[in-house]
């Protein structure tokens, strides 16, 4: 897939979905859910147990992009090697690390690197990394993105942590790209209602459609 393509379908659904399946096959109900209730992209960490595993068989699952796949919790190259090798489309990393900047540039895969402070921000901009993941997002909130899109308006920043149902919107509001979500969204995964995190999903996405009207 065209890295293009991905960084529009990212931005357009403005929400990725941050998974910690504890198998492939509850990976793949949740990304059927999650793509039921109009979410593009899905994040499998690799703080899963077989995380690799669990990107191949979604991969194979969708084979022609009909969801965007995509790592997270990617420390090193060499992991996001073996990611895109098993089908990733996009690299998420905690923090900033050249190295994995450099290995998605290589390999035209988006990246989207963790940072925190304003010099964090502009070094992950100046490395060509396509996104940058605001994380922790609990730690600051949605008042901590207006005062870096201060300075840097253009800063493409997508948050992770600490985004829900009740705040998603002052996130997009205060000038997010797209936001990152974790168990707010697939809490229902837990107790096998996949029905609950359908409906999850289709509430995050009306309620960003609705801020960024």
């Amino acid at each position: 897939m065209k890295k293009l393509e991905v960084i529009k379908r990212i931005t357009d659904c403005g929400i990725v979905a941050v998974v910690r399946a504890q198998s492939a096959d509850q990976a793949l109900k949740i990304a059927e859910a999650v793509k039921a209730g109009g979410v593009e992209a899905i994040e499998i960490t690799m703080t899963v147990p077989g995380a690799i595993d669990v990107i191949t068989e979604l991969a194979k699952a969708y084979p022609n992009g009909e969801i965007l796949i995509g790592a997270g919790t990617v420390m090193d190259p060499e992991t996001a090697r073996a990611a895109m090798l098993a089908g990733a489309e996009f690299i998420v990393s905690p923090y900033f690390n050249p190295d994995v900047v450099k290995m998605c540039n290589r390999y035209q895969k988006v990246c989207m690197p963790g940072a925190m402070s304003i010099r964090e921000v502009v070094e992950v901009m100046e490395s060509g990394a396509d996104f940058v993941k605001f994380f922790p997002g609990s730690a600051f909130g949605p008042a901590m993105i207006k005062a870096i899109l201060g300075p840097l308006p253009y800063a493409p920043i997508v948050p992770t942590g600490g985004v829900s149902l009740e705040n998603v919107g002052e996130w997009i509001k205060a000038g997010c790209q797209a936001v990152g979500v974790g168990g707010e969204l697939t809490k229902g995964a837990k107790k096998g209602d996949y029905a609950e995190v359908e409906e999850t999903a289709r509430k995050f996405v009306e309620a960003i459609k609705a801020a960024r009207k």
